[in-house]
């Protein structure tokens, strides 16, 4: 529980072998869309966005990944893409999410490439890769350090305050700086340091490559998760894929810049709406 208020309605769902925790948001029967979000990411963090696609007229689930939030933890070892993209799978099917628009941040950018690819290749709804990370083998560290996530997960479990996560995040609203202060120690170390070290050793360009339309990739114009000379790479490789960067954000692209991120991913979700 968090003392800010969550619009989405709990749901267990068994799949894949796990239990996972889902909140749900909108109207059954409405276009499914399915968020994943990053490596410290709880579903509740995700709230504020949920709501507004609901408003658009989507049926929105988003998961606590395996290893956050209330969802069971996997042994080790088991945090791979592979692992988080069987996740999916299992939980559109255990849900009955009909070709669900895909939208997904960071590590559930990745996740949600290695699910199109491997689960859903000729039968996926949009895809909305929001700052997938394009470290890899060959490419570089990922630029957070596994210190650094430590450094937060370790002041979260001891009790942390929306002022100390500010240090890490300062263009943030203050709602989404509490609800992080309150869910970020429940993601499991494990999953944290497995899944920064899938960063750099599993490679998303070899989904990229392999994706089906319709795909669009979302950066922050200023992130270094996605930079400029991955954009090329990423262009080199897959030239039919759009591409779009918003002004200002970082790698936390809708919670730096809502409304410039809205601005971007708007026409494409009002245009698959309707789709089923």
């Amino acid at each position: 529980m968090t003392t800010v208020e969550i619009a989405g309605e709990s749901v267990e769902v068994q799949a894949n072998g796990l239990r996972h925790r889902v909140l749900r948001y909108g109207e059954p029967g409405h276009r499914d869309l399915l968020f994943l979000p990053g490596i410290t990411s709880p579903a509740v963090t995700a709230d504020f966005l949920a709501v507004l696609f609901a408003d658009l007229g989507y049926r929105v689930t988003v998961p606590d990944v395996r290893g956050r939030g209330q969802s069971d933890r996997a042994a080790p070892g088991q945090y791979r893409l592979t692992d988080y993209a069987a996740d999916v799978a299992g939980l559109v099917d255990a849900l009955g999410l009909v070709d669900p628009v895909v939208v997904g941040h960071s590590m559930g950018a990745r996740i949600a490439a290695a699910y199109a690819v491997l689960h859903a290749p000729t039968d996926h709804g949009l895809l909305v890769l929001v700052d997938p990370p394009t470290s890899g083998p060959d490419r570089g560290p990922y630029p957070t350090s596994r210190e650094a996530f430590l450094t937060q997960l370790h002041e979260a479990q001891q009790g942390t305050d929306a002022e100390a996560v500010r240090r890490f995040y300062p263009a943030w609203p203050e709602r989404e700086l509490q609800l992080r202060a309150e869910v970020l120690a429940s993601c499991d170390e494990t999953a944290v340091l497995e899944t920064h070290a899938g960063f750099e050793t599993e490679d998303f360009f070899s989904y990229w490559a392999q994706l089906t339309q319709p795909v669009v990739l979302v950066r922050g114009g200023d992130s270094p998760v996605v930079p400029l000379p991955a954009v090329a790479d990423l262009r080199r490789a897959r030239p039919d894929i759009e591409i779009v960067s918003v002004p200002g954000a970082g790698h936390m692209v809708p919670w730096d810049q809502l409304d410039g991120f809205l601005d971007v991913v708007r026409p494409h979700l009002l245009a698959h709406v309707q789709q089923h």
